[in-house]
């Protein structure tokens, strides 16, 4: 008789919810081998019985030849008694015990369910909500696990025949796709108009019909997707465009784009093949795109964008559809004209968290729609759309959120279950445990009391849905950040470490690219604003820095920042303040002066002179607004790093030799070498380049041309200052971080340059180099602190956070 053998294999990873039941099914059935397989709260768990060498063949490449969608961390098998039987089954999901399995983030709409759409003979033609085991809502509708209908926010709609048919058949596209429905039993779109908002009557109208023709004729649209609501509008109707920005009180905040194809988006902006694949793929993000000049469009220049959808932009944020809602809103082949370019924006005012909540979305929203296109469908975890760029060819993750999260973060060394609460700006939290950590999706600024309670909602959830129970919280050390005060009320009897912002930026690029911070590295992080050990605004920053602690080694020179969040929003503040710091005068002919009122511009003089209101500050992101506002680039900021952002624009856009710009640095002659304690950092002081700056702007120097030195200059300081910690402490690892290095200019430019003088250069790509990634260095630092006890109760700082010498 020919041996049997049985053994039960258990994987882990991305396994639920992406046709991963089916595949085991399908493999071990091809084979002969007998048993089950089943949902669990570690993962899919397989029993398999049969001949040795078919069971060998059926779990050595299970991992290799796995669903697309599927993300295998481990296979794992052993020998259990062998228990006879025939055939193979898929049995009832096992629920108890904790989480472990991970869960998929939500998927646009594949190409089967697409053609489905489109095909009149097929009974889902047209359902706006069509989906299958490939693709659909997964993460935003997850109640619980493991992952089954009734752990999800369609459990309340029960499968009709038909569809109960296909979820049930192994062989079925739709096995135990939880979303899985049909016109005769999934959930209902409707459009609501009027004040109150309300349905047009049975048979009146198709939801989509009408939600076209009111978008056609220049009306905002609420719309429900996956993650939360919409505030859409035909994005080539100037005052449509207008009345969006007025009514959201967006300033110049660019909006993001929906285009039909890529054809359309490639009309409107240079699309490499990096691009293209990102913005056809399965996660359909938001992709930062250079747009073209209106001459280099072609002759057939389609739909094109209203001026004010992102004015004085160098780049176009563009998404293709990845809701079946979308595809149908832009139009299906054959039907009626109507917008093929769409703002899709967050619905939102600006500041508040993305509205998921139906009864809600008609409350917030009446003042900015004129019409809601939702249906009944629940969204349990809201999730903004993610937004990326290419730099060199490498994706660079600007905004991580649907379609990323809640996939996990490989940790290069293992760590405690920590809880991290991020910044407050661009809030990110990240829950980890032994050698993986959860980044949550974008949560928002923590200014609005809304946005604190969407945070505690979605801790709780990513809790709910890892397993993961943190003993150990982390949280920035600025005194005023609310995310570090929701941390403390959190916290109880649990310890809190209190971690330097750039310090943790550091320890996010040291996490993302797989360091184990054995080695300190030079950190080079350059951003608008964290809480430095000397109540400085620091911002300029360059740390020799593992995850234990950290060297401030050189910084960018103090300045006065007159009148704290004024000078953000007005950067000629900025500029004034820097020339008095580099003793220049603030003559009439020169931008900034002349921007600033004269009554303002009396008061700033006083409070400059007398340091009211002036904490001193290092930011590198607001020298890029001095200099945007001394070369008569921006002088009013409507939204973050928009001087930045249109300086970056002017660079891209110069024509011959830019001008030499340097720094002066102030090197101390007690700099330590390797081991010496005690003495002051290297500082960069601008003042020279600001002089050569404000010389050629009374030059009558093109702006383009400033814009384009400065970012060379920046660069060039950069690579001195590395070269100088190389030189005193032998370390050749660069790492580049902070929200400064999301201009790819100045990101390219460094890490060639830095390349050329022999360093490894470590640039962000899966995790955000701004605030949104830094969660995941805080819970890096807090897990390789030591904490020791605080006068608050519960409270720890971090020992040897700060080091006198790398």
């Amino acid at each position: 008789m020919e041996p049997v053998q049985r053994r039960r294999v258990t994987v882990r990873g991305v396994v639920q919810g992406v046709g991963f039941r089916p595949y085991v099914y399908t493999r071990a059935t091809g084979l002969g081998l007998a048993g089950h397989v089943t949902n669990t709260p570690e993962g899919v768990v397989a029993e398999v019985e049969g001949a040795p060498a078919a069971v060998t063949r059926f779990c050595e490449h299970l991992a290799a030849d796995a669903p697309p969608l599927a993300v295998v961390d481990a296979v794992d098998h052993h020998e259990v008694p062998v228990a006879g039987g025939a055939g193979f089954t898929i049995i009832a999901s096992r629920t108890g015990g904790p989480a472990r399995t991970l869960v998929s983030p939500d998927v646009a709409t594949c190409a089967d369910c697409l053609a489905e759409l489109a095909d009149p003979a097929d009974r889902r033609h047209r359902h706006p909500f069509i989906t299958c085991t490939h693709c659909g809502p997964r993460f935003t509708i997850v109640t619980g696990l493991p992952y089954d209908r009734a752990h999800t926010t369609m459990a309340r709609f029960p499968l009709c025949p038909d569809c109960a048919r296909e979820y049930t058949d192994p062989t079925d596209r739709r096995f135990h796709a939880q979303p899985v429905a049909c016109p005769a039993c999934g959930p209902r779109l409707a459009l609501l108009t009027g004040h109150p908002p309300r349905e047009a009557a049975e048979g009146d109208a198709d939801p989509i019909a009408g939600a076209r023709r009111l978008l056609a004729a220049g009306a905002v649209l609420a719309v429900k997707g996956l993650g939360g609501y919409h505030l859409a509008c035909d994005a080539t109707h100037p005052g449509a465009v207008a009345e969006l920005r007025r009514r959201k009180a967006r300033g110049d905040k660019p909006f993001a784009l929906m285009a039909r194809t890529v054809a359309d988006a490639e009309r409107l902006a240079h699309v490499g093949p990096e691009e293209r694949a990102l913005l056809q793929g399965a996660v359909r993000p938001i992709v930062l795109l250079r747009r073209r000049a209106a001459e280099d469009r072609g002759g057939d220049p389609g739909p094109v964008p209203a001026e004010g959808v992102a004015p004085r932009c160098p780049d176009l944020g563009v998404m293709l559809p990845y809701t079946p809602v979308h595809h149908l809103l832009l139009g299906l082949p054959g039907d009626p004209p109507g917008p093929r370019l769409l703002v899709m924006t967050s619905g939102n005012l600006a500041g508040e968290p993305i509205v998921t909540d139906d009864d809600e979305a008609l409350e917030r929203l009446a003042g900015l729609a004129d019409a809601w296109l939702t249906h009944d469908r629940p969204i349990h975890v809201p999730c903004d759309d993610s937004v990326v760029r290419v730099c060199d060819g490498e994706t660079l993750t600007v905004r991580r959120a649907r379609g990323y999260a809640p996939l996990p973060v490989a940790l290069p060394v293992p760590v405690p279950a920590t809880l991290a609460v991020g910044g407050d700006l661009k809030n990110t939290f990240c829950l980890g445990e032994g050698r993986r950590a959860w980044l949550s999706a974008h949560i928002g600024d923590m200014d609005d009391l809304a946005t604190q309670y969407a945070l505690e909602r979605a801790e709780r959830q990513l809790e709910s849905i890892t397993g993961v129970t943190p003993g150990l919280l982390a949280a920035d050390r600025h005194p005023g950040y609310r995310s570090a005060q929701w941390a403390r009320r959190t916290a109880g009897s649990r310890p809190l470490v209190r971690v330097q912002h750039h310090h943790a930026h550091i320890a996010s690029a040291l996490a993302e690219h797989g360091l184990d911070g054995t080695r300190p590295v030079i950190g080079v992080a350059f951003d608008g604003t964290g809480y430095g050990d000397d109540g400085a605004v620091w911002g300029g920053e360059v740390l020799l820095a593992d995850y234990a602690g950290y060297t401030r080694f050189a910084h960018l020179g103090y300045v006065p920042l007159p009148g704290g969040d004024a000078a953000v929003h007005r950067p000629y503040r900025m500029a004034l303040a820097h020339l008095r710091a580099a003793g220049l005068p603030r003559t009439p002919d020169l931008p900034c002066t002349a921007a600033c009122p004269p009554d303002e511009l009396r008061v700033l003089e006083k409070q400059l002179e007398r340091g009211l209101n002036c904490v001193p500050t290092s930011s590198m992101g607001r020298l890029f607004d001095a200099v945007s506002s001394l070369a008569g680039v921006c002088h009013h900021a409507g939204y973050e790093a928009q001087a930045a952002v249109e300086l970056e624009a002017a660079a891209l856009g110069a024509r011959g030799t830019a001008p030499d710009y340097a720094f002066a640095l102030r090197v101390p002659p007690s700099h330590p070498g390797r081991g010496t304690a005690g003495s002051a950092p290297v500082v960069a002081d601008p003042a020279p380049l600001l002089a050569a700056v404000a010389a050629d702007v009374r030059a009558g120097t093109d702006p383009a041309l400033i814009a384009a030195g400065f970012h060379a200059g920046v660069t060039a300081l950069v690579a001195d200052l590395c070269v100088l910690a190389r030189e005193r402490h032998g370390l050749d690892t660069v790492a580049l971080t902070g929200g400064v290095f999301a201009n790819t200019l100045l990101s390219s430019g460094c890490a060639r340059t830095l390349r050329a003088c022999g360093f490894t250069v470590l640039r962000h790509g899966r995790i955000p180099p701004n605030d949104g990634g830094l969660s995941l260095g805080q819970l890096m630092v807090a897990a390789a602190a030591t904490p020791e006890p605080h006068p608050q109760q519960g409270e720890a700082h971090v020992s040897g956070g700060t080091r006198q010498s790398a």
